[in-house]
């Protein structure tokens, strides 16, 4: 029984249950908590090209268009009057090119029994040329009026998702009023950070996401020179960034400066009666100091708790 007793007292002296660690202070990095929002890379209107009435309106928010697809029709009745005035002006120049061609026939037959002068002909024949050229003008003119008619067709700009729908069916439009706003070339996140911290923004740099109750990463893309309101606007890329809403806003937290600071791992930290209590060795003998503990962090892939008082460096810390 006092062989047993004896074993176990030295157990529970034997430093090998125990490792010790040396604190020295590591870099911590300072992180500021901003709003980031939801937005896409271009944010291109579909505008009407003519003015008229919206006769079909085929997306509404939230669809996904691809580019050149058609998306609403306006037509305009002035359109449809003009080229029926030109086929009726085309059809009556037909007509007139017919008989100065007749003319021209006979004038050439009179020409060659010797009745008729030359320059009578030459007069039916310049009559045929200025009809012939009357009915291509005519027929460019119309041409003109078909295009804008097809015009009339208000086309995607590029694939991506319908954002806003600002136009009705039956609306009247004027040329070059928006029909829908189509978000294309991907979602990102863009920032707007006070000033001071401009000098701390590097492009590259790694920054950390709080969405929808996940932690997750995301690496600065592009910073604007151009400060708006005192604010610094940077584009952030992410991977797996849910776009279920335009404009949402995200929690982001961006790397600031760093700092020195003492760290112990987490398992070195215990917790009694609302009091934190880190082991140390002082004389040979393991000693347990009150200390006040900061936020947790990784360092070095490992699990860290920041000390902010009760320790000092080149305490030998007592691991578990």
């Amino acid at each position: 029984m006092r062989a047993l007793m004896l074993a176990t007292c030295l157990l529970a002296a034997s430093p090998a249950l125990a490792g010790t660690v040396k604190l020295e202070p590591v870099t911590v990095t300072e992180w500021k908590s901003v709003y980031g929002t939801v937005e896409a890379r271009e944010t291109v209107p579909a505008r009407a090209r003519i003015g008229g009435t919206v006769q079909s309106l085929s997306v509404t928010e939230g669809d996904q268009v691809r580019a050149g697809q058609e998306i609403a029709l306006i037509h305009d009745d002035k359109i449809a009057f003009q080229i029926a005035a030109y086929d009726a002006q085309i059809e009556a120049l037909q007509s007139q090119l017919e008989t100065a061609k007749a003319d021209l026939e006979r004038g050439q037959a009179l020409v060659d029994r010797g009745v008729a002068t030359a320059q009578r002909l030459d007069q039916l024949r310049t009559q045929v040329d200025v009809v012939t050229g009357q009915i291509t003008a005519t027929e460019a003119q119309r041409k003109i009026s078909l295009q804008q008619a097809d015009e009339g067709k208000v086309l995607a700009p590029g694939d991506g998702r319908v954002l806003t729908v600002p136009a009705t069916l039956g609306s009247v439009l004027m040329p070059g009023e928006p029909v829908a706003t189509i978000g294309e070339g991907g979602f990102f996140l863009r920032l707007a950070v006070p000033e001071r911290f401009a000098d701390a923004l590097k492009q590259g740099a790694e920054i950390r996401i709080t969405a929808s109750g996940t932690q997750g990463s995301g690496t600065i893309a592009k910073i604007y020179p151009l400060i708006e309101n005192g604010r610094v606007v940077a584009d952030v890329n992410v991977d797996g960034l849910d776009t279920a809403y335009v404009n949402a806003r995200v929690l982001v937290e961006l790397p600031v400066g760093s700092r020195a600071a003492l760290a112990v791992p987490a398992g070195a930290v215990t917790t009694r009666s609302g009091l934190d209590f880190v082991t140390v060795t002082e004389g040979g003998a393991e000693v347990e100091r009150t200390v006040v503990t900061g936020d947790p962090f990784t360092h070095d892939g490992a699990a860290m708790i920041e000390v902010l008082t009760g320790l000092q460096a080149g305490d030998e810390v007592v691991t578990k």
